[in-house]
């Protein structure tokens, strides 16, 4: 085809330019949405904006004014984040069944719920119960005491907001698919994965100033507000008749009647049984922990270990990794169009771990900059690449299956790091005393390294398989 042509021989500077068009494409895109595609932008921009908002701040919270300590802190983000994986895994099915503006509706319902819960756990309660905390006295802090209300308020809400993520996120990944065609599916995708990232970026440039004026307290009641829009846009904007009016794409019954079923547990032990494909999205974990970093640790190294003025605004410099892959990641697919996929896992995974040795120089606002800028370039060169490629080798019929599995390395990259990075928190960047962030950045910044080191040595095993698979699927 001559648009592959082009991209191939595309220079630098057309590259730049591509990307910007494709930019300015989306924001095109975005005005001209149809009226069902509005419903569902609007609540998902904003339920970008609440959910990186509350996964910055709640930690630090529930760390330094509820008192329970990083440890208890960074379990509780591990169990919501990882919850969060599994029960898209496992609720993912319901809009299938119930359509996706029932589902939404029901999931931003949810939602609303667990945000006011954890906005009613951002006021003070009184510490009647402090007897009965888990946490026992060892969890006073400077900064605050344990106040068993208050986490029990914040933990239950934020179980709440699993089940409700569990459903909004499949939901409006349908929604999209029904609401657009395949000249326009390419779009819709792109403007879920801008808008998450964009509300990313506003909920970091939002939060200082609304904490500033009220407190945390004052964040949270913000972000049940903003949950309660994102209802209220898709019961006012996307009612039956627009639903009904937006369908472009259904699959329905019969068209599935004539393919033979196997069965979910007999494709998933196929997959299973790869292992090479298996390796390939486990060995990734290692430079994952970098992602899981950006809420477990960053939020909490800005505030601790750097001057004031990056430390009041701890929010924004943890959420600037969003806008920058907002921007870079077309920019990245443009450059490196005609590059072998496997190469560019083990640059990119390469690229976005070694700036992690450069926060081992010591606690500097502009070494903080630079790591979040090259390990966003990182990140751009490979994830997007991942995703395409289990996408592209996984046989007809069976994407969702490739998909499901490959998110499993993610659910136990939440879960792994979460379970030591409290701990690391509390022994080398604690709120309080003498701190060793150099230390704690060299491991983490060494374990990343293994992703890379893994995937070089494994080339000759694994590279040539993967782009038989990938040949394999393009000539089908």
């Amino acid at each position: 085809m001559p648009e592959t042509k082009n991209v191939e021989n595309v220079s630098v500077g057309e590259a730049i330019k591509k990307s910007f068009k494709e930019l300015s494409d989306t924001f095109y895109h975005l005005v001209h949405a149809p009226r069902a595609l509005w419903g569902l932008n609007i609540a998902y921009f904003l339920e970008g904006l609440v959910y990186f908002g509350i996964l910055t701040v709640v930690g630090i919270h529930l760390s330094e004014n509820v008192g329970i300590g990083d440890k208890w802190s960074s379990w509780v983000l591990m169990i919501f984040t990882g919850g969060i994986t599994l029960s898209q895994t496992l609720l993912g099915s319901v809009s299938d069944r119930v359509g996706v503006r029932k589902a939404l509706l029901w999931a931003l319902g949810i939602l609303f719920v667990g945000r006011l819960m954890i906005a009613l756990g951002g006021e003070v309660f009184p510490d009647f119960m402090a007897p009965f905390s888990p946490f026992g006295s060892t969890a006073v802090r400077t900064l605050g005491t344990s106040n068993f209300p208050q986490f029990i308020m914040i933990f239950i809400g934020l179980m709440v907001v699993i089940i409700g993520y569990g459903l909004f996120q499949p939901a409006a990944y349908s929604a999209v698919k029904q609401f657009t065609d395949e000249k326009t599916a390419a779009v819709g995708y792109a403007m879920l994965y801008a808008l998450m990232n964009l509300g990313a970026f506003f909920s970091g440039m939002l939060s200082p100033e609304i904490r500033a004026i009220g407190g945390v307290a004052s964040v949270f009641d913000l972000y049940a507000f903003l949950t309660f829009m994102a209802l209220l846009s898709v019961a006012v904007i996307l009612t039956k008749t627009v639903v009904a009016k937006g369908t472009l794409t259904q699959i329905s019954a019969k068209q599935k009647e004539g393919e033979p079923k196997k069965g979910m547990l007999h494709d998933f032990l196929e997959v299973l049984s790869d292992k090479r494909f298996m390796f390939f999205i486990f060995i990734l974990i290692p430079v994952q922990t970098l992602f899981a970093h950006n809420w477990l640790t960053l939020p909490y190294y800005i505030k601790r270990a750097l001057p004031d003025w990056v430390a009041s605004r701890y929010e924004f410099f943890s959420n600037i990794n969003p806008i920058l892959i907002f921007f870079l990641t077309p920019l990245v697919a443009a450059l490196t169009a005609r590059a072998n996929v496997y190469r560019m896992m083990i640059y990119g995974t390469l690229v976005m771990a070694l700036p992690t040795f450069l926060l081992a120089l010591g606690p500097n606002p502009w070494i903080l900059l630079l790591y979040i800028l090259l390990m966003s370039v990182g990140e751009a060169m490979w994830q997007p690449r991942f995703l395409q490629m289990v996408a592209e080798i996984a046989p007809e019929g069976k994407t969702g299956t490739y998909m499901g599995i490959a998110q499993v390395p993610w659910f136990l990259t939440k879960m792994i790091t979460g379970a030591y990075a409290g701990w690391f928190l509390e022994k080398f960047c604690p709120a309080g005393g003498e701190q060793n962030t150099e230390l704690m950045w060299l491991i983490y910044a060494f374990i990343a390294m293994v992703t890379p080191a893994a995937l070089i040595l494994a080339k000759s095993w694994i590279a040539g398989e993967l782009q038989k698979k990938l040949d394999a699927a393009k000539n089908s």
